[in-house]
């Protein structure tokens, strides 16, 4: 196992932000970390590097403590916020934080992959936010970590640029390699996570597979548009049996679609029942 949290707590104060947390990414992984903001995601990454120490459980990254040098090593991450130097250029950013890794990426290989070749001799300071939040990206990939851990990684992207860094973590992926992410973009996770996480208020409300979270809601989608060209939508147990209804009932089914929940709405079904 790359990185474990065991049971973990963490207060701070009167605040409890983890509260008997648990989560696992395995070599290549790709596990996407959910929840609201103020929910514990930033805190769970902050113990799993070793920012911060937990009250109570265990926290492994490689199997040692986080907060040694060595386990850090194999890690890439990229945080929610990044500031540069504004007179740095992504050329010296990514050949420093390549010159901390034993084994890289030929620097022309990763300008590549991310599409950096035109901003690699500029400022920084003179890059869009959005170039930036590229460059950040490619900065926690360019040491070939064994584990890449992206803090919301496609905010301010556009999206050629966002279809760019979902590209790197699936070939990170098979290579072999793990990552965890975090995004408030549930189509998103469902695009690149094989598992999600799901905290709230410090608790994992659900977790396991993407397709078992699905599967969990035990609710098909169908839908068609009505005589007044509003869209009439369904979730049932069994969507074969509500259109069979429909047909014996007379209803024009008018661009009728039947397919399973989205990630995003097999979470609002679990909302719901809780």
């Amino acid at each position: 196992m790359l990185a474990e949290l065991v049971e973990v707590t963490k207060r701070y104060g009167m605040v409890t932000a983890l509260d008997r947390f648990s989560l696992t990414v395995a070599a290549g992984d790709v596990v996407a970390l959910l929840g609201p903001n103020g929910a514990g995601k930033s805190t769970a990454i902050a113990l799993l590097l070793g920012l911060r120490i937990p009250d109570a459980g265990a926290v492994r990254l490689f199997g040692a403590d986080p907060r040694r040098k060595g386990a850090r090593r194999h890690v890439g991450f990229v945080p929610q916020e990044t500031s540069f130097p504004p007179t740095l250029r992504p050329v010296e950013l990514l050949e420093f934080v390549r010159a901390h890794y034993e084994h890289c990426p030929p620097l022309a290989c990763l300008a590549e992959r991310f599409a950096l070749g035109a901003l690699l001799r500029r400022q920084l300071g003179g890059l869009s936010g959005g170039e930036r939040r590229l460059v950040a990206v490619a900065a926690a990939f360019a040491g070939e970590p064994a584990l890449a851990v992206l803090d919301e990684p496609t905010s301010g992207l556009d999206r050629e640029a966002r279809l760019r860094v979902w590209e790197a973590v699936r070939a990170h992926a098979r290579a072999g390699g793990a990552v965890l992410l975090t995004t408030h973009q549930l189509h998103e996770a469902e695009a690149l996570a094989q598992r999600v996480v799901v905290v709230e208020s410090g608790t994992v409300v659900t977790a396991g597979a993407v397709s078992e979270v699905v599967r969990s809601a035990g609710l098909t989608r169908v839908s068609y548009r009505g005589p007044d060209g509003r869209r009439v939508r369904s979730d049932v147990p069994d969507g074969g049996a509500l259109v069979e209804s429909l047909v014996r009932r007379g209803v024009a089914l008018t661009d009728l679609e039947v397919r399973p929940l989205t990630l995003e709405e097999a979470l609002d079904v679990a909302r719901r029942r809780r």
